[in-house]
């Protein structure tokens, strides 16, 4: 719609004459020094001169992001500028008009006036006639016959001129007669009416791009081999399997954290051998973040190590996450209509904490598939989690009083996971002191020296990420319950998981199996599902499925995003 009305304008300025408005030439720049009128005209002019600038930056940046070429964060960055700029124009625009001809000048708007008849088509004939017939009126007639004759020699040389313009003079005698024998007759001038040109060219331009959003959509193409060819799920990117696949690439951006520009390049490979399909993900992430919601031991008891989570929206204390979105549903709008952008989209629920929406579908039995790997919990072991988006939840008594946010459509598929918070909040003592809260611990630590040695070096920093083969997760295995006796041996300054993990995922929720590596500021991930698991809450990988990747950097919701779905084709 914007490229077609960009379209549109420009046909209906230059077709109707309008373009004298809006030129830029030097009586407008000299304007600018004239009186209080001329200097406003001037002034609108060039407001509407960077209008167009700004409006041809917007549609080229935002396709740019759109098609996914060169769509990093200078690109989105330009684009915001352009948006900014478009709506000054807007204020910037009236304010003009009002100064120019006050309330009368801004209410012409609303009484639109017929466009003037264009002037006639120039006639090269009739306006050479007009000419001659001009040239005859001016010219003296001859002399009188009273008049004393010539000296002879002024005779001579006279006739010697005349001899020699003779051909002229014959020319235009001939010119003037055959003037006088045409008829002036006025040429007829067929006008065609400059909105319907405009719009007739405005559809014609945006069928063009329609078309191509159409047929250059992204697509996966998931190659078949045979069960033996299978990869190994180590996250080593190695296989012969994944050399020999040219990746698909995309830049995904308006994420969290990823060095402050919140973007991420993600490649995907994909193979099946009939029964599974198998996956390579990769993506540009410059820490490997496995600090999920640590605990730190201080005078006043253990504190939750966060900032954002009590709302939702942990950005510092979080793990490393990738995520994928599979939908049946063909849109090209980011989230496929399962995210609804408002602090509360449902009334009869509570709203989003963060203010930036909820995920849910709008149909009963309508779900999206979604698979979330973590760096700390449940991925280490294996397993991506399985979850989906669906109808809207009803909320809990704890999100009621939001004490935890409600989730609306968001939920785990029917199952169970190996992994569990180590932590109960104690909502009524928040500390406010760099975003700590005191909580109490379900489980410490049988040996704090393993414990601790088992995290590598321990940095608190959300920015410095954890070293080669530390892990931020305790098992039942490794740790007590928690007592007051048990607690009293650790000391002041401790820092243990956040992170319980225990047993292996089952149901539903157990489809998905993974194993990722982090290395030079990337993570690889494998993974792999059955082409078909025949749960209601998953979607088949066939051809015609719609994909969404998103990377997360130690941020718990605010993902990188892409806009146009990756079309699966399953070989």
């Amino acid at each position: 719609m914007l490229i077609a009305v960009a379209i549109a304008y420009a046909i209906y300025v230059t077709r109707s004459g309008l373009s004298r408005r809006v030129q830029l030439d030097k009586v407008r720049m000299h304007g600018l020094r004239g009186g209080r009128r001329a200097s406003l005209g001037s002034v609108n002019v060039l407001l509407t001169w960077g209008f167009f600038i700004a409006m041809a930056v917007l549609i080229a940046s935002g396709g740019m992001l759109y098609f996914g070429l060169f769509a990093g964060y200078a690109t989105a960055t330009v684009h915001w500028y352009a948006t900014w700029m478009i709506a000054a124009f807007a204020a910037a625009h009236i304010l003009v008009h009002g100064k120019i001809g006050g309330a009368s000048q801004l209410i012409r708007i609303f009484l639109p006036q017929r466009l003037p008849s264009p002037p006639a088509r120039l006639d090269a004939m009739e306006l050479l006639a007009m000419l001659v017939a001009q040239s005859e009126r001016t010219t003296p007639g001859p002399q009188s016959n009273s008049e004393a004759p010539p000296h002879p020699m002024v005779i001579s040389r006279s006739a010697n001129r005349k001899s020699a313009n003779q051909p002229a003079t014959d020319a235009a005698a001939s010119f003037r007669s055959q003037a006088r024998r045409t008829p002036r007759t006025r040429n007829a001038t067929l006008q065609s009416n400059p909105f319907v040109v405009a719009a007739a060219i405005a559809l014609s331009g945006a069928s063009v791009f329609v078309a191509t959003d159409w047929f250059v959509v992204d697509t996966l193409k998931i190659h078949r081999i045979a069960e033996v060819d299978a990869p190994i799920l180590d996250g080593d990117t190695s296989d012969p399997v994944w050399r020999n696949i040219r990746p698909l690439s995309l830049m995904t951006n308006h994420g969290g954290n990823f060095d402050g520009i919140g973007e991420s390049r993600i490649d995907v490979r994909a193979v099946h051998d009939g029964t599974r399909a198998y996956f390579l993900f990769t993506w540009e992430d410059p820490t490997r973040s496995l600090k999920q919601l640590p605990l730190i031991k201080q005078v006043s008891g253990w504190h939750l190590l966060h900032n954002g989570y009590e709302q939702g929206d942990e950005h510092d204390f979080n793990e490393d996450k990738f995520s994928v979105l599979l939908t049946t549903l063909d849109v090209d709008l980011a989230g496929d209509r399962t995210f609804h952008a408002s602090p509360n989209p449902l009334r009869y629920a509570p709203g989003s904490m963060t203010g930036r929406g909820l995920h849910y579908t709008t149909a009963a039995g309508l779900y999206a598939d979604v698979w979330q790997w973590k760096a700390t919990s449940g991925g280490p072991t294996g397993w991506m989690d399985d979850d989906h988006f669906g109808p809207p939840l009803d909320p809990t008594p704890m999100q009621v009083r939001n004490v935890v946010p409600y989730r609306a459509g968001f939920a785990p598929d029917p199952g169970g996971a190996n992994y569990y918070q180590n932590f109960v909040l104690l909502p009524d003592t928040a500390t406010g002191d760099g975003g700590d809260q005191v909580v109490v611990p379900r489980r410490l630590p049988k040996k704090l020296a393993d414990t601790a040695t088992a995290m590598g070096q321990i940095t608190l920093d959300p920015e410095v990420g954890e070293s080669d083969g530390a892990r931020w997760f305790m098992t039942e295995a490794e740790t007590l319950p928690y007592t007051s006796d048990l607690d009293q041996t650790i000391p002041v300054g401790t820092v243990v998981p956040g992170v319980i993990i225990a047993g292996d995922f089952s149901g539903d929720r157990a489809d998905v199996r993974c194993a990722a590596r982090w290395a030079s500021g990337h993570w690889a991930l494998e993974v792999t599902r059955r082409l078909d698991t025949h749960s209601q809450y998953d979607v088949p990988l066939a051809s015609g499925t719609y994909m969404r990747l998103a990377a997360f950097d130690h941020s718990q919701i605010r993902h990188t995003r892409h806009v146009r779905p990756i079309r699966l084709e399953v070989e």
